[in-house]
């Protein structure tokens, strides 16, 4: 990929996995499930041609970072603590920070844990989720979506990857990168199934071309998928643990992109909360949000080029 490094980096107890180019004010970018370093390969070329030194790590239990075994080395602080290493590591006091799905959650914890370590925020995808007081995340989602919802479905430990092994790597990979379908994912009782898209073709769209999805497999064929489901079964233990900052507004300046047709924005509630009024009351220094035309919510690869304008043209402005 064009002059992209390749390193690894000790943070928090683990060896991250980081690719970067570029020197400048650094842009961290933080993917999401089921997702790698590679779905920013776009962004990390146009950012560090434009004088930013572009930084983007597997995060832990993804591709090649260190996938710790117990399921409660994956909360909230586990992995924002391997951020902030990993900013210490790079010598920088604060970074922009751009992330996207289960990446645009651990974002929004590192501004509510240390928002002096980022400049400013571009998220996608995933708006801040105000903490109920009363009722935990899973358990909410459930009353919600039912249990078939897939991240009540993503529970129990081992069940999803015995069905996700039933239909292959490449199977769940493609069937994720590609559906288009709004609403929140329900899954079939039991099995995998048609999981996230109903309606999957045999082809890929443009964006995705064979040699990219083939990159995934490779690494997701090494690593299973237990590490990145880890972080979706402490949900409800991330909820315990931020008791402390149930209520806190989250003060760092952020641009939020999302595509119209985006599994999250398309769920219940969350288009009321993004333009109602209720994410600018949690995040006072939303300074924008931009939902894109026949886009879904793989926006950073779908929409590259524009999103890589998005990014740019506000962060220069700091």
């Amino acid at each position: 990929m064009e002059g992209i490094a390749h390193r690894r980096v000790e943070v928090n107890g683990i060896k991250m996995h980081i690719a970067e180019k570029g020197e400048g004010p650094v842009v961290l970018f933080l993917h999401g499930f089921p997702e790698l370093w590679y779905s920013w390969r776009h962004q990390i070329l146009a950012l560090s041609s434009q004088g930013y030194h572009a930084v983007a790590p597997d995060l832990r239990g993804y591709g090649d970072t260190e996938a710790p075994a117990s399921i409660s080395s994956y909360t909230c602080f586990h992995i924002v603590g391997d951020l902030v290493a990993l900013i210490d590591s790079l010598g920088v006091d604060q970074v922009f920070l751009v992330a996207h799905d289960w990446g645009a959650i651990i974002g929004w914890y590192l501004c509510m844990f240390r928002p002096e370590k980022v400049k400013a925020y571009v998220c996608l995808s995933v708006p801040f989720l105000r903490r109920h007081p009363n009722v935990r995340t899973v358990d909410g989602m459930r009353a919600v979506y039912g249990d078939d919802y897939y991240i009540c479905r993503f529970q129990k430990p081992d069940e999803m990857e015995a069905q996700m092994a039933e239909v292959g790597t490449e199977y769940v990979l493609k069937n994720i990168l590609t559906t288009r379908k709004p609403g929140p994912p329900i899954f079939p009782k039991g099995e995998y199934g048609s999981g996230f898209n109903p309606d999957m073709t045999d082809s890929l769209p443009s964006w995705l071309p064979e040699d990219d999805l083939a990159y995934y497999v490779s690494k997701y064929q090494k690593t299973g998928f237990t590490g990145p489901l880890n972080y979706y079964r402490n949900m409800n233990l991330n909820w315990e643990l931020t008791a402390p900052w149930s209520g806190v507004k989250v003060q760092v300046p952020v641009k939020f992109i999302t595509g119209e047709f985006d599994m999250v924005y398309t769920s219940r509630n969350v288009k009321e909360y993004i333009h109602g009024g209720g994410f600018k009351q949690d995040v006072p220094n939303l300074e924008e949000v931009i939902v894109q035309k026949d886009v879904a919510h793989f926006n950073n690869q779908e929409s590259a080029e524009e999103i890589g304008n998005y990014i740019y043209e506000f962060i220069k402005k700091f």
